[in-house]
């Protein structure tokens, strides 16, 4: 092999290598203070539709939500490959008690938001597609005949 070509070769290997890193390191800083994607019950969606009643409940901010709200987002629509912070905070949720999502961490000058996955990205995303649901910074989402308010926050 001539010396040029393995120089080539070997240049092109490391900026593989590098380009490959720089896509994995994002995923590893961790500096900040941590986001979570927490879901809160706002009421019992079953109860409320069986007595045509509005069987809200009121949310963190003092505001009333309808439970029965058919805007909400059916959680059967939202993967777990697609929205992995929602579903890991509606599986830790009850009908009684939040449940909330594993760390999220921004990092460094916004370097980290540009190549990974986050909960605002899923935030965005729900708030796209079903502009009904959006209730102030949350989104409303039915799981199990229970509504819950789909919110990034910062206390966990």
């Amino acid at each position: 092999m001539r010396r040029v070509t393995r120089n080539f070769l070997l240049a092109m290997g490391v900026i593989a290598v590098l380009l490959l890193a720089l896509g994995a390191l994002p995923g590893f800083l961790k500096s900040g203070d941590p986001y979570y994607m927490t879901a809160t019950p706002v009421g019992n969606d079953t109860a409320a539709n069986a007595t045509g009643a509005g069987g809200g409940a009121a949310t963190p901010d003092g505001t009333a939500t309808a439970a029965n709200d058919s805007s909400a987002v059916d959680a059967a629509n939202i993967s777990d490959r697609r929205y992995p912070y929602a579903t890991e905070a509606l599986a830790n949720a009850t009908a009684d008690s939040a449940g909330r999502s594993s760390a999220y961490y921004r990092g460094p000058v916004g370097f980290k938001g540009a190549f990974t996955h986050s909960p605002f990205d899923e935030y965005d995303s729900l708030v796209q597609q079903y502009p009904g649901a959006a209730d102030g910074d949350a989104v409303r989402v039915r799981s199990d005949g229970t509504v819950y308010r789909l919110a990034v926050t910062q206390s966990p």
